[in-house]
């Protein structure tokens, strides 16, 4: 800045600044690379990326959000875009690839238009195609309830698509359905689930199919005294938060002891105090014992004389969960545990799972938390079993809570391009450019799917197009199976109404958000800047 033919330095020296067109030209590429990096993964037709970080782990996955969080991505543009796959996932635990890609075809799109029509006018475009995208999405939804199985089994089979689960999903999707359905709480505005109610072992050896659902807890922990029972049926299960020990004074102590008996009587003392702490659990009716803290070797000894089972040092999220899957709750004074306190299982047993020694809490009728035991050749096999699992999970969970499902196979997508280019010739003003320009970018998830396929997506996008022309034909998408436009609830691939509409107002708000950026000032040292630290080559 010049003021009086004086020059005033504003920024520091070293500090990167780009202005107007190059400034967004630069966010716009570093979008569209992040895009690439995972189109190639999208659909059930997909390959696989290999992700190796700098200590040489290695991750093998198609899945979209672990792709990118495992990227050292340094442009600051382009963590926005991540963000946006973070945010689907939390939200909806699928559809993180679309949001990424839709998001890259925007910003393709509206750098068509730049230089045409004025930013905000394109902006202001994208939101009002958007809100068209939400009053459409709701006109074709088809509600469902908990005890639609049969279309909860879709939903989780097409999120678990073209993953390495693909080719077990029939057993994974089983076990997908019942653990949501088993955990969802009735509420008086409808179903609720909760993730945390379903834990996840991973064990690797054996096979994808040894995989199964527990209706209960299983802690990998085994009892603490060999010879405490190693199965107790219809368990009375007390939950302790405390230990089961003599306490430890405060501060600093010192007993004076001047003869053997009176050592002996301090010994004595101790121990009828933890044999009247074992003498408490028994009186409240409990034959299974779980602790979060330590229970000492005196306790032990004497809760196997009691025939009492025990598993001390157990998480607080493990002891959790045991409360709702066996309708028990946690006392933290063991002086006030009674009969009401005990939760309920059918059997607890200690048995050997994959070579390991764990406590297993089956059978149980009133609680609400499973637990997946998930099998697989490899290490890199069960993960990617977990991952295809969890979005299972997911989209079953939200498509529960939302009653709401679509059409997938990009028969949703097609409908949408249709209605946004109807919309557009609504509006009088130049957002009608950016109307029509949202209306094709929405065609993108078609076209990769056909791509991925080795289909050519000019042809499948005009098969598509005609087929949504014809009354009821707004089902109507491109079955990879067979190759052909079928209606996609009679093939099965359905996803829930929240992962698409989702993903389609995320892309917005980011494509929206890196477009009216036109100024980027980036510090001494940052290597990203608008075009720095961050290249198409990478990938």
């Amino acid at each position: 800045m010049y003021m009086g033919g004086t020059p005033i330095l504003i920024l520091s020296e070293g500090t990167k600044r780009e202005k107007g067109k190059d400034a967004q030209i630069g966010d716009i590429n570093a979008a569209k690379a992040i895009a690439d990096a995972v189109r190639s993964t999208l659909g059930p037709k997909g390959m696989d990326k290999m992700l190796v970080d700098s200590m040489g782990n290695v991750v093998i996955t198609n899945d979209g959000v672990t792709i990118l969080k495992e990227m050292d991505v340094e442009h600051p543009a382009a963590k926005m875009i991540i963000e946006v796959a973070e945010t689907q996932d939390e939200e909806c635990g699928d559809g993180t690839t679309s949001a990424v890609i839709i998001t890259g075809e925007l910003l393709k799109r509206a750098e068509e238009l730049i230089g045409k029509i004025h930013t905000s006018t394109i902006t202001k475009g994208y939101l009002l195609a958007s809100q068209r995208v939400s009053e459409k999405l709701k006109e074709m939804v088809i509600t469902i309830d908990v005890e639609d199985e049969d279309t909860l089994m879709k939903v989780a089979t097409t999120a678990m698509t073209g993953k390495t689960a693909t080719i077990n999903k029939e057993h994974l999707q089983k076990m997908a359905v019942d653990a949501i359905r088993f955990t969802a709480e009735k509420t008086d505005s409808g179903y609720k689930t909760d993730m945390d109610d379903i834990k996840i072992i991973k064990k690797a050896g054996g096979k994808i199919d040894d995989s199964y659902l527990v209706k209960g807890m299983v802690l990998d922990k085994e009892r603490v005294h060999p010879d405490m029972p190693k199965e107790v049926k219809k368990a009375k299960i007390a939950l302790l938060g405390s230990a089961i020990e003599i306490k430890k004074t405060e501060t600093k102590a010192s007993i004076g002891i001047k003869t053997p008996q009176q050592m002996q009587e301090f010994l004595d003392d101790e121990e009828r105090n933890i044999k009247k702490m074992v003498e408490t659990v028994e009186k409240a009716g409990a034959n299974v014992l779980f602790c979060q803290k330590d229970i000492n070797d005196l306790a032990q000894y004497y809760l196997s004389k009691k025939g009492i089972y025990a598993v001390d040092s157990v998480s607080k999220s493990d002891m959790e969960k045991m409360a709702k899957a066996t309708g028990g709750d946690i006392v933290n004074n063991l002086n006030d545990l009674s009969k009401k306190d005990l939760g309920k299982a059918g059997v607890v047993r200690d048995k050997f799972l994959a070579g390991d020694r764990m406590t297993f809490v089956e059978d149980v009728k009133e609680g609400k938390a499973v637990t997946l035991i998930l099998r697989g050749g490899t290490e890199h096999v069960v993960d990617e079993i977990e991952r295809a699992l969890e979005d299972a999970l997911k989209t079953v969970s939200v498509a529960i809570e939302d009653g709401a499902v679509l059409p997938g196979g990009g028969a949703v997508d097609i409908e949408l391009s249709h209605a946004v280019k109807d919309f557009a010739e609504t509006l009088t003003g130049r957002e009608q450019i950016a109307a029509q320009a949202f209306a094709d970018a929405l065609t993108v998830i078609p076209r990769t799917l056909a791509t991925n396929a080795g289909m050519d997506s000019i042809d499948v996008l005009m098969k598509l197009t005609a087929a949504h022309g014809k009354k009821k034909g707004q089902n109507m998408g491109l079955n990879l199976e067979t190759e052909q436009i079928e209606d996609m609830y009679k093939v099965g691939v359905i996803e829930p109404f929240r992962v698409k509409n989702q993903a389609i107002q995320s892309a917005t708000e980011a494509a929206n958000m890196i477009l009216r950026i036109d100024d980027v000032i980036a510090s001494k040292g940052f290597g990203g800047g608008s075009g720095g630290g961050f290249d198409d080559e990478d990938y």
